[in-house]
């Protein structure tokens, strides 16, 4: 919200001396952030005044434009400054070219002289041009900062203060420069904040000041007038129509409105557009124009018909939505109810009669309204925060009063419809202030307070009953009533103190375990990161999942960031993968990346119900809620590729490839006490001959490997990338709870190495645990260190070098023992796939 001072300052009598700043940090203090104080023409420096234009003499140049060669009045002191003089001795005063034409002789114009400076550190000096010497510049708005207009320069109006510019005098007064524009973030709870009005109330209350309000506050009672108005659903609570007619349609804007409406944000348009907008920054009610010639028949409020459509004032056609709240006439939709009027019954050049609007309606509707059609406006911004119902009477009645003011208009009866809804009590104690707040705050100084705030309080004993004005629909429940309280009293009053600490039990066994794989993951040399939750069927077809995949059971986004992806992720992957993308591009190629994160898996449709907020779900709604909600499992994934460790002084570059995937798997499991299992398998996204099943007491729980070419090609990743994406939950519920530690044996350990030969479609993992199995107590682990392919072993065979470590917990083995047992180890490996010792 942008605050022109001098608008503020009309309408509260600021003490004399009372800074910008003071003011600014005021409203910081109690009511919202100023972020910004701009100064509207600060920049413009040394002499610009007053000009009066002597002649003026249009001239075709060669490059086809037309220039005005004018002669202006500045004044006889800064006329006589060696410029020509006429045959009775006056000044002609100084020669300067023009490129502008929406002036005439005999019209007060700015002018800046040589040794003005303004805004971006332009200086003004005579120079030749054009076949004469300029000697000082007239001025459009934009050229001084204190607009955007430049299709012409500015024509200064006959009388200001109630007399005539005089040639020569300082041109920044008459301008109102410079001025200084607070530029106020305004939270959604202080819609009222959305006005001068409702800035001028909280500064005015702070300080102590007299606040002059140009709105009634009493509300208006249904009316029937010459317009005919119907309101067919309760999204819009009163609407008023006031008609105007004999509108002068070459009235113009006077400067102190338009002046007023730039500073604050907006564009001045014409004089009918300029007030209506003039009265909503004022008040912060937003108010419409239609032409009352162009409108058919009833103005009525209702729901938008199913195939409805509207084309708006921006000239786009669009089809509404059944919620869409509209004004239609005969004709149909005539405009998007607190968004946005249709071009059908739009002001135009001609338009003398004229139906001004001025409506309270539903901010939720509005608001969904503005952001389905996407057309986010000045009124929409208003309505969706809180309008003052009360001001939809009073701020047509202004603008009526404003146009018949200033463009001949005729004010007719008003026609008002509906009522104003009473607003609800509430019953707040008066020590509650104090408690929350942490200051002592007394009964009196809260009930000075709420009635400053226009709250009207009614007392018994420490009870308060409060109603709140009409302006402020955000105070409804007791601790609504406090922050208003501390507000007032001021932010930097509020210390910040911590809350008491309670006995707790410390973190969960789920969180600990979640604790421990994330901190083994980063030891091991991943880096963790966090991606946006959304994916889209073009991320699907990417990974190359197939129709039956359990990851198409997408959870579809009703109002998605990205149209691309509407749906919550189903997998971590190509949120990863996007990671390393964006990676490459700036040319980090050595990514080890990974990710813990819940997706979502949508299942059989169901509905959840929306219980009543006034008394705790039942067990039976809770059931139901959470049977409609999505399965959510947290998942642990990790994406590579590039090297994994650099070329060294001491070595070569080592590439990372799918040991460092499995690797990440490991490294989380064993943080846990879980032993993982691998298996062969084929699941996409991963390359199907180097694809390894993750498993937990025979259960799959994850995959690891390098991803398939197809995937790499589709995400924009390095060929032979690796990833990896297992359920965290599984691992988590296959911990051992207590964390239990296995006793350190006081004897000796037996080594025996074993080399087995198999079939090469054999995995190593199964031989490994058909050692284990065969092993019994006595074996205490089996590693794999070798594997070997060549004409040693024939075709289609390969040997595997196991290291087994045997022990006792009460007696040191003999040999003869820890031979018996690799025998036994030896033959249900053979047993199971055949192997053969190799010598």
């Amino acid at each position: 919200m942008r605050v022109p001072m001098s608008w503020l300052r009309a309408m509260i009598d600021l003490p004399e001396g009372t800074t910008t700043t003071q003011v600014a940090e005021v409203i910081t203090e109690h009511t919202a952030d100023v972020e910004r104080v701009e100064s509207i023409g600060g920049e413009v420096s040394g002499p610009v005044v007053v000009g009066k234009v002597v002649s003026a003499e249009p001239k075709l140049q060669k490059n086809g434009k037309t220039i005005v060669w004018c002669r202006v009045d500045v004044g006889a002191e800064l006329n006589a400054q060696g410029h020509p003089k006429n045959a009775d001795g006056a000044e002609l005063g100084r020669g300067i070219i023009c490129g502008a034409h929406n002036f005439g002789v005999g019209d007060l114009v700015v002018v800046s002289l040589p040794g003005a400076v303004l805004p971006g550190g332009f200086e003004i000096s005579a120079r030749h041009t054009y076949g004469h010497t300029s000697d000082g510049m007239i001025c459009a708005a934009d050229e001084l900062g204190i607009g955007t207009d430049h299709t012409g320069i500015i024509v200064l109006p006959d009388t200001f203060d109630g007399r005539t510019p005089v040639p020569g005098e300082d041109a920044r007064p008459i301008l109102g420069i410079p001025e200084d524009v607070l530029e106020i973030d305004v939270t959604p709870d202080i819609g009222y904040c959305m006005s001068i009005r409702g800035i001028a109330r909280e500064v005015a209350q702070v300080l102590g000041l007299h606040f002059h309000d140009p709105y009634t506050e009493a509300p208006a009672q249904p009316v029937s007038g010459p317009v005919a108005v119907r309101i067919e659903s309760p999204a819009c609570s009163q609407f008023v129509a006031l008609p105007v007619t004999g509108l002068d349609p070459q009235a113009t804007t006077p400067g102190y409105i338009a002046d007023r409406i730039t500073r604050a944000g907006m564009r001045p348009i014409s004089l009918a557009v300029d007030v209506t907008n003039y009265v909503m920054i004022e008040s912060g009610q937003p108010l419409h124009s239609y032409d009352r010639q162009r409108v058919q028949g009833a103005l009525v409020v209702r729901k938008a018909l199913a195939g409805e459509h509207l084309r708006t004032l921006d000239d786009a056609e669009r089809e509404l939505d059944p919620d869409d709240l509209v004004i239609a006439d005969d004709s149909g939709a005539i405009g998007l109810a607190g968004v946005m009027g249709g071009a059908s019954t739009e002001m135009t050049e001609d338009s003398r009669d004229i139906i001004l609007e001025g409506a309270h309606f539903d901010g939720t509707t509005v608001a969904r309204a503005y952001r389905r059609h996407k057309l986010g406006s000045e009124a929409s911004r208003r309505f969706e925060r809180g309008v003052d119902p009360v001001c939809a009477h009073t701020a047509v009645v202004r603008a009526a009063q404003l146009l018949a003011e200033l463009g001949g208009g005729t004010v007719g009866e008003p026609t008002i419809v509906g009522d104003v809804t009473p607003m609800p009590q509430a019953r707040i104690s008066a020590d509650l202030p104090g408690r929350i707040l942490g200051l002592p705050v007394s009964r009196e100084k809260v009930i000075e307070i709420l009635q400053a705030s226009k709250v009207e309080v009614t007392a018994l004993g420490d009870s308060l009953t409060v109603i709140p004005p009409t302006w402020r629909p955000d105070l409804v429940d007791p601790y609504d009533y406090v922050e208003e309280v501390g507000r007032k009293i001021g932010f930097s009053q509020i210390e910040a103190t911590l809350p008491p600490l309670t006995a707790g039990r410390g973190l969960t066994r789920a969180q600990q375990g979640r604790r421990a794989a994330l901190h083994a993951v980063a030891d091991a040399g991943f880096v963790e990161v966090i991606s946006l939750p959304f994916i889209g069927d073009t991320d699907l077809d990417g990974l190359g999942l197939t129709g039956e995949d359990p990851r198409r059971r997408t959870v579809q986004l009703a109002n998605p960031l990205d149209d691309t992806r509407g749906y919550l992720r189903t997998t971590l992957l190509p949120g990863l993968f996007q990671a390393v993308s964006r990676n490459q591009s700036r040319s980090q190629d050595d990514v080890a990346i990974f990710e813990c994160g819940t997706v979502f898996l949508a299942g059989p449709p169901a509905r959840a119900p929306r219980p009543s907020v006034d008394h705790r779900p039942s067990e039976e709604e809770l059931a139901q809620i959470a049977a409609a909600l999505p399965d959510q499992p947290r998942m642990l994934a990790g994406v590579l590729s590039g090297n994994w460790l650099p070329d060294r002084w001491n070595g070569p570059a080592v590439r990372a490839d799918w040991t460092h995937a499995v690797l990440l798997a490991e490294s989380a499991a064993q943080a846990l006490g879980v032993r993982l299992e691998r298996r062969s398998a084929r699941q996409a996204p991963w390359h199907p001959g180097r694809c390894a099943a993750l498993m937990v007491a025979g259960q799959i729980v994850g995959y690891a490997g390098e991803l398939h070419p197809k995937v790499c090609k589709a995400f924009g990743l390095p060929a032979r990338a690796c990833a990896v994406e297992l359920s965290l939950d599984a691992l988590l519920e296959a911990a051992p709870a207590g964390g239990q530690i296995t006793p350190l044996s006081t004897f000796p350990v037996a080594k025996e190495d074993v080399a087995l030969v198999v079939d090469a479609a054999v995995p190593a993992a199964q031989v490994r645990e058909a050692l284990v199995a065969g092993g019994g107590d006595l074996l205490e682990s089996v590693e794999l260190f070798d594997v070997y392919t060549g004409e040693q072993v024939g075709p289609g065979r390969k040997s595997l070098a196991f290291s087994l470590r045997l022990r006792a917990a009460d007696r040191t083995l003999k040999d003869a023992e820890a031979a018996q047992v690799r025998d036994a180890a030896v033959a249900q490996a053979t047993a199971q796939f055949g192997a053969e010792l190799r010598s």
